[in-house]
């Protein structure tokens, strides 16, 4: 973690006609006041990514604890802190909502902007649609009745609906919530990793899973993946933080460090103390593991847990692809009426909207596909991001980077080449159906680029002029 490095810079831009400091990012930022700050930033880039150990259990049954220890373990330095660095860098140059969708532009062009910004918000929504999915899947432990049918469908529908109504009440109260839906959703685990502890038996870890069971690779890597990614995410809500110069790379710090904790204590403490047939570890194991460990009550305690922790992933995630379209809106990508807000909460509600409505699309989808779809578009994504990280470090070596990875540029390509290589692994191993959905998704997104174009032409909708929009 000592690579983190919060030192400042203080480059001169260059002086050029389309500087890229200028952009119309902020024309929305000049009425309304930035709100959100330290800690409610920490705990939302914590809900992007994990929100707790709830979804590891699969890493177990998929490869032994063994390999899954190590994964978690290993995974955050190959991936979690080079994203984590680039979005610190990137987010504080450019500080307003877009995100990497600003940078895909500055880098290649508009093209790759709008490309960039499709296969991230497509990946996004799918991606939200896992946690009330995941929150069911431990309340069915509960409830049998939820485990298929109608009941099923319903709670999935109803709990969708209420979390996007609660985005919609403002990215302050989201922020705040964060921060307690992460101490409480993390309590029962503290409870019992410490209840645990007398019951671990050491030789448990370096298991490589039971005999004659099929290692699945392409659960394991799926599942690190899922659960270790999207710390870009937050870039998208840049706009919206006070100071973010100072607090993004603070925050990402301080969030890596936190959530690769909260996987590793629970992870390290179940797979000592517990001796169960290795398929058991599905979704929702955990609850199973509090029972066998200290009784009901803390089984109950953590399925309340899991609840929370749904609740506060889903609001993190749909605030970044609402405010992902906002500032697509201001970047001309989409037209202004994305960028609309409500008068009385401040939010961008067509972007919620739009996104609530895709996420119940997919939302009855398995838990295993809805991820695997996120991990491939969001692999598209990533591996246009570092292309436009390395590009602007070179393109533009004197843009003002109030955090500047401490790296010259063959450092740079080197740390970004490791995770591209995982990245290119996570796509190779997908199965022929999420290659379908993927390639379908990107045509669309080529095809809604060029659409975007001619209803500019055609001058069908209105694109940004730098006016603030409200409703």
């Amino acid at each position: 973690m000592s690579s983190i490095n919060l030192e400042t810079t203080s480059e001169t831009p260059p002086k050029a006609p389309d500087t890229l400091q200028e952009l119309p990012i902020t024309t929305t930022a000049k009425k309304f006041p930035k709100k959100l700050t330290l800690v409610p930033l920490i705990f939302l880039i914590y809900f992007e990514v994990a929100g707790g150990p709830y979804g590891e259990e699969p890493a177990v049954q998929a490869a032994g604890p063994l390999y899954a220890l190590l994964g978690f373990l290993i995974f955050p330095f190959i991936w979690s802190i080079p994203e984590a660095l680039i979005t610190a860098e990137l987010s504080t140059a450019y500080p307003g909502n877009g995100g990497f969708v600003i940078w895909a532009e500055r880098a290649f062009g508009p093209f790759c902007g709008s490309l960039m910004g499709s296969w991230k918000f497509l990946s996004g929504v799918i991606n939200i649609a896992a946690f009330p999915v995941l929150c069911i899947d431990y309340m069915e432990k509960v409830v049998p009745a939820l485990e298929s049918g109608w009941p099923r469908k319903v709670a999935v529908l109803i709990s969708t609906l209420l979390l996007s109504f609660l985005n919609y009440t403002g990215l302050t109260i989201v922020g705040y919530a964060a921060v307690l839906l992460g101490l409480v959703s993390l309590s029962p685990f503290i409870v019992m990793s410490l209840i645990a502890i007398p019951k671990i038996h050491p030789h448990r870890w370096i298991s490589f899973g039971q005999k004659g069971v099929k290692k699945d690779w392409t659960l394991f890597f799926n599942t690190l993946f899922w659960n270790l990614n999207f710390w870009d995410n937050v870039s998208t809500l840049a706009g919206e933080v006070d100071a973010p110069q100072k607090t993004f790379p603070m925050a990402l710090l301080v969030a890596v460090i936190f959530t690769c904790v909260a996987y590793l204590i629970p992870l390290f403490a179940v797979t000592g103390a517990v001796s169960v047939d290795q398929s058991l570890w599905e979704s929702g194991f955990h609850a199973t593991a509090a029972e066998m460990i200290a009784g009901k009550w803390l089984k109950y305690w953590i399925e309340v847990g899991a609840v929370l922790s749904a609740i506060g992933l889903y609001e993190a995630q749909l605030s970044s692809s609402a405010y992902q379209l906002l500032g697509m809106a201001d970047l001309g990508f989409v037209p202004n009426f994305f960028a609309i807000r409500s008068k009385r909460f401040n939010t961008p509600w067509v972007g919620i909207l739009l996104s609530t409505l895709i996420t119940i699309g997919v939302s009855y989808m398995t838990f295993t596909d809805i991820i695997s779809s996120a991990n491939f578009l969001y692999s598209l994504g990533m591996l246009l991001e570092f292309a436009s990280f390395i590009w602007l470090r070179k393109k533009l070596p004197g843009l003002k980077r109030p955090y500047r990875i401490p790296m010259r540029l063959p450092g740079l390509i080197i740390m970004c080449l490791v995770p591209s290589a995982f990245l290119v692994l996570i796509m190779a191993i997908a199965t022929k159906t999420v290659y379908l959905v993927s390639g379908l998704m990107t045509v669309g997104a080529i095809g809604f680029y060029f659409f975007m174009n001619f209803c500019k032409t055609k001058q069908w909708f209105k694109f940004s002029s730098g006016e603030v929009i409200e409703d």
